[in-house]
């Protein structure tokens, strides 16, 4: 009877010359795989912190991450309160860069980068068997120098991060039902995980784009039993074992969270219009194509070939962009950064167009597109928009250890992150405004998560119209105010200006003994 193993002391078979030459064969690619990869790397960190954080969003959500970094992991907490706009994927990524290498601009922009490596190790590893070598090669080009991606790999949001876990998830379950005869349950079971990890860096977009693109496509094609397949048993469980734990802590530990963060950051801001940024239907369809200049310029000729040739490939990348950019075309509110899951099948349909026998064009293109994204970061670091980096170093090197800060009628996001505060500021704004919670700013942000720790946000939020009694038992207080907002803070007795530039002014104001 043969053994299932040869016997220990037998030699190992010589392979035979064809095993020889696929071996060699896999060999090659995966070290080119390696290198273009590491390279892919190197380029998107050597600008990564270039600039300041751009406020709100930079310095909003580094700021929170730097605070997980020292006080509890689990929950994000803006100013002190918890904040459940996310989940916290992208702060627990931004936590490990800043153990690692300290709270600055480059280790807050680590998790958007983390998100721009995978969706181009995707696009690279699932369009190589599928098209080539060439191919392949030229839509990772393509990627690395449109400046949608590049910019949006340096911008420290949510956005990157889950486009980048969405395209891992989108290709992984592309490969899992390719074969019409079984399914691989190891990429499906590959796309539930990242599905599960893109619903922790966004909610509930990780798991909805996915199926938006992957379901529909195989409908359509009558694939019922692969429909099946990417459903299976295990690939949910991996889902749900992965995504599931933190928002059962949450909800364990604020009673409100699953109404909030579900109902009210996902389906009401989806469908209500009084939220910011409001654009028509068609602001995607004009946006995209000028945010991937120059290369969008064989945009015809892609979606002609696509159309002529009606592979199925083609056709899929085709519908992944339809579905991406017509879901977020749907609410009134909308930002260019929604629609980054596209980026990469439009690059897979843009190297498709340029085609064999165009190499020295892609290389020349390239030549122009790669400075193109390095100046648009420059730029974006010589104008600095809205920094509060001048203040924040003001009031680093004059703040005590027992002095109080204040933000008068606005928070400025970077300020707290750049000044390495270690306690949350005082906030003085009109909290009772009954337009309020109607109003999608910065005060909002901060109203609902006073929400979830009143006492907290009571001690936090304090009225605009009684800023003296902020001074009561205080050595100094450091105001921080606008230009708008400063003949509140310059009338009260001893206020010195100690910074002031276009955005933000700094006041120091003795503080004071109060009766009873």
């Amino acid at each position: 009877m043969p053994t299932p193993f040869p016997e220990p002391s037998a030699p190992p078979a010589a392979p035979s010359p064809m095993e020889s030459t696929r071996l060699s064969a896999f060999a090659r690619r995966f070290g080119s795989s390696f290198w273009l990869l590491g390279l892919l790397a190197l380029w998107l960190l050597v600008t990564l912190g270039l600039r300041p954080l751009m406020v709100p969003d930079e310095g909003r959500y580094a700021g929170i991450a730097r605070d997980m970094v020292s006080g509890d992991w689990l929950v994000p907490r803006l100013n002190g309160l918890p904040f459940f706009h996310k989940p916290p994927l992208f702060y627990w990524i931004d936590m490990a860069a800043m153990q690692l290498l300290g709270a600055n601009a480059f280790s807050a922009r680590i998790a958007p980068m983390v998100g721009a490596w995978l969706m181009g190790a995707s696009l690279l590893l699932a369009l190589r068997p599928w098209h080539g070598h060439r191919v392949a090669l030229m839509a990772l080009g393509l990627l690395a120098t449109c400046p949608f991606y590049f910019v949006g790999a340096q911008y420290a949001n949510h956005d990157m991060l889950v486009a980048g876990l969405i395209t891992v998830a989108v290709f992984a379950f592309a490969h899992g039902v390719e074969s019409t005869r079984r399914v691989h349950l190891g990429w499906v079971v590959l796309g539930w995980a990242a599905c599960a990890l893109a619903t922790l860096s966004k909610g509930l977009i990780g798991i909805v784009l996915p199926a938006l693109v992957i379901g529909p496509w195989l409908l359509a094609r009558g694939r019922f039993r692969q429909m099946r397949g990417v459903l299976h048993p295990l690939g949910l469980l991996v889902f749900v074992a992965l995504a599931a734990p933190w928002f059962v802590a949450m909800q364990l530990r604020f009673s409100g969270f699953f109404d909030y963060f579900f109902v009210e950051q996902h389906f009401r801001r989806f469908a209500q219009t009084n939220f910011n940024n409001q654009h028509p239907f068609w602001f995607f369809l004009v946006a995209m194509p000028a945010l991937t200049l120059p290369w969008s310029l064989w945009l015809p000729q892609a979606l002609r070939r696509a159309w002529v040739a009606r592979d199925d490939r083609s056709l899929f990348y085709l519908w992944w962009i339809v579905a991406v950019v017509g879901f977020f075309s749907l609410p009134s509110s909308k930002l260019v950064g929604y629609v980054l899951p596209a980026t990469a099948p439009l690059c897979a349909l843009l190297a498709l167009a340029i085609g064999a026998g165009r190499e020295r064009v892609w290389l020349g293109v390239m030549a122009l597109a790669a400075p193109l994204c390095v100046a648009l970061v420059v730029a974006l670091a010589w104008r600095a928009p809205k920094s509060n980096l001048g203040a924040a170093m003001a009031l680093a090197q004059r703040i005590g250890p027992a002095d109080r800060v204040v933000m008068v009628d606005a928070y400025f996001s970077d300020l707290p992150f750049y000044a390495g505060l270690r306690e949350p500021v005082l906030v003085a704004s009109d909290w009772d405004d009954p337009a309020l919670p109607a109003r999608d700013n910065w005060r909002k942000e901060l109203f609902d998560a006073a929400r979830f720790d009143p006492p907290r946000g009571a001690a936090l939020l304090r009225p605009r119209d009684r800023l003296d009694a902020l001074l009561c038992d205080q050595a100094t207080v450091w105001f921080v105010t606008g230009p708008h907002a400063a003949a509140q803070v310059s009338v009260l007795a001893g206020a010195t200006l100690a910074f002031a530039d276009a955005q933000t002014e700094l006041w120091r104001v003795p503080g004071r003994s109060c009766p009873g």
